[in-house]
């Protein structure tokens, strides 16, 4: 009887040792789900499917947009201060003529090729007062640029260079394409390194009142922006270019993941002005205005603190003759609200030069109309005047 025990002991033994073998091994033979360890082993082992392979890398958007992106070499001269003792023949002996001649300032940033033909977009403050403007290309080319014509207050800039064969022009996203939380990749030359890829995504839109231009509408990102990246690509994740970079906030001179882009739709239309024209038009009537408060809304028995308060009048400007007074309150242009000075700024702006355009204002406790023929914004208005 022991042994017939101990025969039974070792048979169910050998049988529970096999069964969780064939468990962990071969689970199909039994109808069941594999072990988790076999499962993290099989899933560790297993190749990466294709969307996670492109989730994990933006190669074909660089590769996309490299060739359109462009290192910008500038210099000036300028002059150095007279040295005390330059007309002192002694030291004239020794030093020669080094100290108080003309001197070079060189500066560098970065541009986007814009079309076939030799068109570069970058930012103004890259190529401002400078007399030489030298191209390279993501192939090895130096071209020669010059300017076709700038925006200040955009703080955009169009360069031209001429080279052998059409250039490789990126693509443009489309208007109102981005989105916060979208990933971007920000390409320049930061620090004169050479061509450098860094991404992120949009932190935010719209952004505003950050005193950099005159016309602010900026993309934010947290994608690495340095000096040199200015004027380079901000693109999308299939390499479409959706902003040009042009500032970041910093109090060390380098990236804190706080960086802002000119949005593509804007660049765009100053771009094909100054290519078309040589400039950009503006509307203009001759207004300053400032942000209503909620004391100054009591104060003009205002219902809210939407609007423009009109703080002064330019005589003889496009306002005057149409009636506009201190203390008008704009409330709408063309049929289109007005939030703030900012955006009376905008709208204006965006008026075609001898447009006739109604205007809505408040006047102590009354709404008049009046129709404001526009005027061409002369060059670099600030502080609020429009």
């Amino acid at each position: 009887m022991h042994r017939l025990w101990l025969i039974f002991a070792q048979a169910v033994t050998v049988s529970v040792a096999a069964l969780f073998v064939v468990q962990t091994l071969k689970p199909d033979w039994l109808g069941g789900k594999p072990a988790p360890a076999v499962v993290a082993l099989q899933e560790a082992s297993a190749p990466a499917s294709p969307d996670a392979h492109a989730l994990s890398s933006y190669a074909d958007a660089a590769r996309k947009a490299l060739p359109s992106v462009v290192h910008i070499y500038t210099s000036k001269e300028v002059k150095a201060p007279r040295h005390p003792f330059a007309d002192d023949p002694v030291f004239r002996y020794f030093f020669g003529d080094r100290f108080g001649g003309p001197q070079r300032q060189s500066g560098l940033g970065s541009g986007v090729i814009v079309s076939a033909d030799g068109y570069i977009l970058t930012n103004n403050h890259v190529v401002e007062n400078m007399d030489e403007i030298e191209v390279a290309t993501n192939d090895g080319r130096r071209l020669r640029g010059r300017v076709v014509g700038t925006d200040p207050e955009t703080d955009l800039a169009v360069l031209q260079v001429k080279a052998d064969g059409r250039l490789p022009a990126i693509t443009f996203a489309p208007t109102e394409s981005l989105r916060v939380g979208d990933v971007v990749l920000a390409i320049g030359n930061p620090f004169g390194v050479g061509q450098t890829v860094t991404h992120g995504i949009v932190s935010a839109l719209g952004r505003t009142h950050l005193g950099i231009n005159t016309f602010e509408n900026f993309i934010q990102t947290d994608a690495a922006i340095n000096p040199g990246n200015s004027g380079g690509a901000l693109t999308d994740g299939a390499g479409n270019l959706v902003g040009i970079n042009t500032a970041i906030y910093s109090r060390t001179g380098t990236s804190l993941g706080i960086g802002f882009a000119i949005p593509v739709s804007i660049a765009r239309s100053v771009m094909e002005q100054i290519i078309r024209t040589g400039s950009v038009t503006r509307g203009w009537i001759g207004v300053e205005a400032q942000e209503i408060t909620a004391e100054l809304a009591e104060s003009f028995k205002l219902p809210a603190t939407e609007g423009a308060l009109i703080a002064g009048v330019m005589r003889g400007s496009p306002a005057d003759r149409a009636g506009i007074r201190p203390g008008d309150v704009l409330v709408s242009i063309g049929g289109k609200p007005v939030r703030d000075p900012q955006s009376m700024l905008e709208l204006i702006a965006g008026l075609a030069p001898g447009t006739p355009t109604p205007f809505r204002l408040r006047r102590e406790t009354k709404d008049l109309e009046l129709a404001v023929n526009i005027g061409k914004r002369p060059p670099m208005q600030r502080n609020g005047r429009e």
